[in-house]
């Protein structure tokens, strides 16, 4: 029974790949060329150099994506403020019901100036916003803005 178990192969450890990477290439770059080097490969997004290299090498499309923290925190206030904006319109909307619903024609009147002037206000307040919004995309962004 002892020779049986030494005749079966044993099946441990990684399997093997089936077109291993056996060629291996060195270069040198001086300072200026090693910061080109990384430069580059931080734009690329890559987590491997050895990948970047290939791409370069054999000429395939790498997608670099360029973060600006100004650009961010504006898209990120104005997503906010445009969320607050549409709650204010269903909140618009339930004030008008209850205007209607619970209070006298004279009253629900009144209150419906008030909420007019108030709701004026607003529109010019959101037409200054699109213009300032413009103004960031063509300066910061650097695309004309399709009307």
């Amino acid at each position: 029974m002892k020779e049986n178990n030494k005749t079966l192969p044993k099946r441990v450890g990684r399997r093997p790949k089936k077109d291993p990477a056996k060629f291996r290439y060195t270069i040198s770059f001086n300072q200026e060329e090693h910061n080109k080097f990384l430069e580059l490969f931080e734009q690329s997004g890559l987590m491997v150099k050895a990948h970047f290299i290939t791409s370069c090498i054999f000429s395939k499309t790498i997608k670099t994506v360029k973060i600006d923290k100004g650009t961010l925190d504006f898209y990120m206030r104005l997503t906010s403020f445009h969320s607050q904006f549409r709650s204010i319109g269903v909140n618009y909307n339930q004030v008008v019901k209850l205007l209607y619903g619970g209070l006298s024609e004279k009253k629900a009147a009144a209150y419906l100036f008030k909420l007019e002037k108030q709701t004026a206000e607003m529109a010019l307040l959101c037409q200054k916003i699109i213009q300032i919004t413009e103004e960031f995309e063509i300066k910061q962004l650097k695309k004309p803005v399709d009307k």
